[in-house]
């Protein structure tokens, strides 16, 4: 009897082992219950073997999960996937001033929720949110690797909400909601925005995108809708971070929030002449062509045609996950 005794507590433990909610080959399950792989989304980001050729599921149950997470740039083709968009919500609140171990302040990059290194990310169902508030600049996500995608995503934060970080980096963002207050949409990398709901609050500038002199294509919003809870009047489409900036709107929904000038040159005149914003076919009470800054541009037919999704990222297709793109 005594050999079956010993035997019995490593049965259990194979039991309690088999019995957990691991998926498939090459997926994880985060559950902070406990009942999946692993409780923390950084375990199981770890745990994504360096420089896989295929891809790495990752599964998060509906929970709230404070982390500063880091997705390293040996850590590509991984996917999240969220069980329920609005309850699987990726958080932290550092922000600009807030200071680091050292008396520093953390600094706008230092600020990031998430840091997205690798390529060929991608993400469905999650929300990524800043919670630190209206504390000056706060990012939910910044994103370095080239090809990354998300759908059906909340960005939740209000200053410089979603940082497109990486320069020569592309990014895909298909039926998702952004949200912010000043510049909460910035950054040099080339992005595609689809179907998205853009939603200003209190007032200030949908967009400030650094886009490269050497870069064809900056930010392409098509067939969203530019909205929000702030006043009528205040807030302006975009403003240049850097001198080159380059915004299109295709077929995009304004709302009164939307200042009929549209655009600002942040205060330097040879912006006016290096950076390009554009818009074709806006519609709402925010579409007013008329009252634009004479800088801009109300794009013809010939010339929206020239804004595809595949010329804009350069050939890669975001639907053909694990493949690299072209």
């Amino acid at each position: 009897m005594k050999p079956i005794l010993f035997l019995l507590p490593l049965i259990w433990l194979a039991t309690q082992l088999s019995a957990r909610a691991a998926g498939p080959i090459g997926t994880f399950t985060v559950a902070q219950d406990g009942s999946g792989d692993f409780r923390t989304v950084q375990e199981a980001i770890n745990a994504v073997p360096d420089f896989r050729k295929l891809v790495t599921t990752i599964f998060i149950k509906k929970g709230t999960y404070k982390e500063k997470l880091v997705l390293a740039g040996s850590k590509q083709l991984v996917h999240f996937v969220g069980e329920d968009r609005d309850k699987t919500i990726l958080t932290y609140d550092d922000y600009n001033q807030k200071k680091n171990r050292f008396g520093e302040d953390m600094g706008t990059s230092g600020s990031a929720s998430i840091y997205i290194y690798g390529t060929d990310f991608s993400a469905e169902n999650i929300t990524f949110q800043n919670s630190a508030g209206p504390v000056g600049q706060a990012v939910a996500v910044w994103v370095a690797g080239d090809r990354a995608s998300f759908v059906n995503c909340r960005f939740l934060g209000f200053q410089d909400t979603l940082y497109t970080y990486g320069y020569g980096s592309r990014q895909y963002y298909k039926n998702c909601y952004i949200e912010g207050t000043v510049d909460f949409i910035f950054g040099s990398s080339t992005a595609w925005f689809e179907d998205c709901t853009v939603f200003g609050k209190r007032g200030g500038f949908f967009t400030a995108a650094s886009t490269p002199d050497s870069t064809r294509y900056g930010y392409v919003f098509k067939n969203c809708k530019l909205t929000g809870d702030a006043p009528a009047g205040s807030f302006f489409l975009g403003r240049p971070w850097r001198p080159y900036a380059k915004v299109v709107l295709l077929g995009c929904s304004l709302s009164a929030i939307v200042k009929p000038e549209g655009w600002d040159e942040w205060g330097k005149e040879s912006n006016k002449q290096t950076s390009y914003y554009g818009e074709y076919q806006s519609t709402g009470p925010g579409a007013a062509p008329n009252s634009r800054v004479p800088w801009a541009h109300q794009l013809t037919a010939p010339e929206a045609q020239q804004y595809t999704r595949d010329r804009v990222l350069h050939g890669w297709q975001p639907t053909n996950l694990g493949t690299g793109g072209k």
